[in-house]
């Protein structure tokens, strides 16, 4: 049993997936450490708000705890653990723009359209990968599916609902915040699109390998998950309220 274990871990060193897995693991648990205890050093408005921050890397961390041992033993990618990881982290990046903007007057219907158009994206996007037949029609109509789901949250970022009410914020913080994490959906989450259409039967078959997709997934992973919790962090430590002289 031990050696099998040993044989899992082993890490060839030319090889940059194997590297990032590792390295993604422990990066988003030691960010999930470390929003855990800064969480009791902010102000009572921004703890809900770092408590998901550090759900979001610590669920990711176990994932690719699991993920970069299914690659080492297999060198395949993990695209249903993928999938299970970003179905419940990213619903939670979208809560992040609803907890940053609810003392701007957002409402739960908000949060709850955001929410649903990022789960409409990741099933649709399952689907149209984890199901694929190697046709280009599969691919095409669910992809056009999930990108409904991504279309609306990136509107909802640079024009819509999380734009106007950032606005409406009389937090120079939060208005800096959300347009660093609009950013972060612009660029950061526009790996992903690639990678679905580099699957066979997608646009960028034969372009792009699959498996090399998993070290951009890794990286981008890494980015915006600890991206976007630091973000979360810089808001809520530029708010502090300042300690009072005492005489």
């Amino acid at each position: 049993m031990n050696m099998y274990l040993l044989d899992i871990v082993k890490i060839p060193v030319d090889d940059a997936v194997a590297f990032t897995f590792f390295t993604g693991y422990m990066a988003m648990f030691a960010a999930s450490i470390f929003f855990f205890f800064e969480r009791g050093q902010v102000d009572g408005k921004w703890k809900t708000s770092l408590l998901v921050s550090g759900l979001i890397t610590g669920i990711a961390a176990v994932h690719y705890y699991y993920m970069r041992d299914y690659y080492t033993a297999t060198q395949e990618t993990p695209t249903a653990l993928r999938y299970i990881d970003w179905t419940l982290t990213v619903p939670l990046m979208c809560l992040e723009f609803y907890l940053l903007l609810k003392p701007a007057g957002a409402k739960s219907s908000f949060m709850w359209k955001l929410i649903a158009a990022s789960v409409l994206m990741l099933v649709a996007g399952y689907i149209g990968e984890g199901f694929t037949d190697g046709s280009t029609s599969h691919s095409v109509i669910w992809g056009v599916i999930s990108t409904i789901g991504y279309a609306y949250i990136l509107y909802s970022a640079w024009a819509g609902e999380a734009k106007q009410l950032a606005a409406k914020s009389d937090n120079p913080a939060v208005k800096k915040g959300i347009q660093a994490l609009a950013w972060f959906v612009l660029v950061g989450w526009a790996i992903y699109p690639i990678g679905y259409m580099a699957m066979p039967g997608g646009w960028l078959s034969g372009v792009l390998e699959p498996k090399d997709m998993n070290l951009f997934y890794n990286i981008a992973d890494a980015i915006n998950k600890i991206g976007f919790g630091l973000v979360v962090y810089g808001i809520a430590v530029s708010d502090k309220k300042p300690a009072v002289a005492v005489a």
